[in-house]
């Protein structure tokens, strides 16, 4: 029996095909809008490394991680090993961009945990995910029809729930957009004659998007140093001295 792949090969795969070629181009447009302005010393790509989705942003040390998986079917990276234990300092990142690296992995929250460890302060993560309350999540709950997504609707982190996530962390929303309106569709042809619905979801139906981009900032609260309470010396008050003569009192 052939062992199932990793949810992450399987997505790496997927991107060759019509609708995920379709997924890959609006997302590479909306990352690039939001690294392109990030500054700092390095930024991190975590899974897909064959994807560069860091090629807009001017960060001097650029580097792309994958799992074990990903690089046995050559796609090459500079580090090797799992997002859920970041191979990295604390506060040592500034930049990292996750494509779909959540809902391929079984613990979601222990990921964006190690992003925050890593994160320098006003450090920034990019999260790209697929949508389960879009009309390609929906097909997967068509009987008899093949699911368009190459990962399970199960497990793919909806907004609400990332956002939910983020306020446990040190993390906040920066911005973020929906896409990819058209109807579920294999064939490029049928995809592009839906292109139209780009711009009609995006002012319609704007939650409907099959994939989404978000941008968070980790945002740490100053230190308050509290000394001890220092006392001010309470000034004395001289009491005035009644002085009287030699003779004062003394009849004459």
């Amino acid at each position: 029996m052939q062992a199932e792949q990793p949810l992450n090969v399987e997505l790496a795969q997927w991107l060759a095909t019509a609708p995920g070629q379709y997924v890959q181009a609006w997302e590479q447009k909306q990352i690039d809008g939001m690294v392109t302005n990030v500054f700092g010393y390095h930024a991190i790509q975590i899974g897909l490394p064959h994807w560069d989705l860091l090629q807009a942003n001017r960060i001097p040390f650029k580097g792309r991680s994958c799992s074990p998986f990903e690089n046995a079917l050559g796609q090459s990276a500079v580090v090797i090993n799992d997002p859920e234990y970041l191979p990295f300092d604390t506060q040592s990142i500034d930049l990292l961009v996750l494509p779909h690296v959540l809902e391929c992995s079984n613990a979601p929250h222990q990921i964006l945990r190690e992003v925050e460890r890593v994160l320098m302060p006003e450090g920034r993560v990019v999260i790209s995910g697929f949508n389960p309350w879009s009309l390609w999540g929906g097909r997967e709950r068509i009987p008899g029809l093949d699911p368009l997504m190459p990962v399970p609707a199960h497990m793919q982190v909806s907004l609400a729930r990332l956002k939910d996530w983020f306020k446990l962390l040190s993390l906040e929303l920066d911005r973020g957009r929906f896409g990819c309106y058209a109807p579920p569709c294999l064939n490029k042809v049928w995809l592009d004659r839906w292109s139209f619905m780009e711009a009609a979801g995006d002012r319609w139906w704007p939650v409907c998007g099959a994939v989404y981009v978000v941008s968070a900032v980790k945002h740490v609260t100053a230190l308050r140093l509290v000394g001890p309470a220092w006392k001010t010396a309470s000034k004395r008050v001289r009491s005035q001295a009644v002085v009287t003569g030699r003779h004062s009192g003394l009849k004459t």
